[in-house]
This record gives structure tokens, C-alpha cells and sequence, in this order.
């Protein structure tokens, strides 16, 4: 049997793949405020030249902070965001909540001849007010957010749906809804990218 080398110290490895993304990403161009943001991004995906694309909302940061240190829901588009989301080190045992999946919302989704994720954004109701969202995968989420925003406001949205059909406008949308917001602009995103944005938000490993 071959022995390779190689490191498996979790923390250590963390810490060579954030010196490695300080060492090769042009940080100083990002606002100060959305550092941590653009580097948890860039160790969820691997593409330093993401940070071209981040924008977000001037104290989007904070805001996102502020919500969450006073017991705000995270609300995720599919289950995959959710489970990306570092719950443990969340500042008010903030709940993570995914609708999804639920029988509910496959209804609504079939009677509305839509997609299951804008059924379950037009059932968060009056979790909306208030609440941080986390969309990585789909645009008619996003718009659904968008359209409800209108009567009731999350504190933040994060949005960053995937994909070559509605994500790039979807994105455009936000950035001009004079919403709180932080996005990546293009066809790149993910859950993986979103959920990293909300742990950027806490601020701890």
C-alpha cells in the first residue's frame, strides 16, 4: 500500500486555504465589510476571481449581523443551503428553515403550475419580515422574494441562484430592489456559496 502525504488537520488546512486566497485575491478592492464575505466564498467554490462579481448593498453586512444576533430565521430555497449553514455557531440559536419538501408546498407548487421553491418563498408568509434569505439555486425564489418584499421585508437577501435561465436577471433584480442584499452577478452561485455567505455573516469557523 502506497503512503501518500498530506494534511488532515482540519483546522490547519482552513487556515493554509484562507492565506492561500488572502495571498492570491486582490482583497484590498473589496470594501472592508464584505472581506470575510468574499473569502468564505472563494473557499466554497475555489475560484479566486469570483470577487468581480460580489456586490452588495452598502451595510448589508451589519444588517445581516444585527438580524441575526436578535433571533431572525434563516430562509433557505432548498435543502442544500440549508445544510451548508453552520448552525451550532449561529448568535441566537437562530432556526434554519427549509419548506421545500413539505406536502404543502408541493400543492401550492402543483395548483400554481410552478416551481416548488417559489411555492415555498409565497408560503414564508410573516417569517419574511425580518428574516435573512439564503438563495443559492433557484431564480424563481428569488423573484418570489422579491414580489412579496413589496408588503414584507426580510432584513437581508442573499441571493445567488445557479444557472443559465432567469439567474443572471434574477440577480439584477435584487441589486435594483433597494433591498438589503448581497449577491455574485453571472451564472455563478450555488448552495454551497450561499450558505457560505451566512456563515460569513457570524463570523467564526
Amino acid at each position: 500500500m502506497n503512503a501518500y502525504s498530506y494534511l488532515n488537520d482540519g483546522t490547519l488546512i482552513y487556515a493554509r486555504s484562507r492565506s492561500i486566497i488572502e495571498a492570491e485575491t486582490g482583497l484590498s478592492a473589496v470594501p472592508e465589510a464584505l472581506r470575510e464575505v468574499a473569502v468564505r466564498l472563494i473557499h466554497s467554490c475555489g475560484m479566486t476571481d469570483v470577487v468581480k462579481d460580489l456586490d452588495a448593498s452598502p451595510g448589508a453586512v451589519a444588517t445581516g449581523r444585527r438580524a441575526l444576533a436578535d433571533g431572525a430565521p434563516v430562509l433557505c430555497d432548498v435543502d442544500m443551503t440549508a445544510r451548508g449553514i453552520i448552525t451550532r455557531l449561529l448568535p441566537a440559536h437562530n432556526r434554519v428553515v427549509c419548506t421545500v419538501h413539505t406536502s404543502r408546498v408541493r400543492h401550492h407548487a402543483k395548483r400554481s403550475a410552478t416551481t416548488r421553491s417559489w411555492a415555498a418563498a409565497d408560503l414564508w408568509g410573516g417569517m419574511l419580515e425580518g428574516a435573512v434569505v439564503a438563495i443559492g439555486n433557484a431564480p424563481t425564489a428569488l423573484y418570489r422574494v422579491l414580489e412579496k418584499a413589496q408588503d414584507v421585508r426580510p432584513a437581508l437577501v442573499i441571493g445567488m441562484p445557479v444557472g443559465f435561465v432567469g439567474a443572471v436577471e434574477a440577480k439584477r433584480a435584487l441589486a435594483e430592489s433597494g433591498l438589503d442584499y448581497i449577491t455574485v452577478h453571472g451564472r455563478r452561485g450555488g448552495s454551497a456559496m450561499a450558505a457560505a455567505a451566512v456563515n460569513a455573516l457570524h463570523g467564526t469557523l
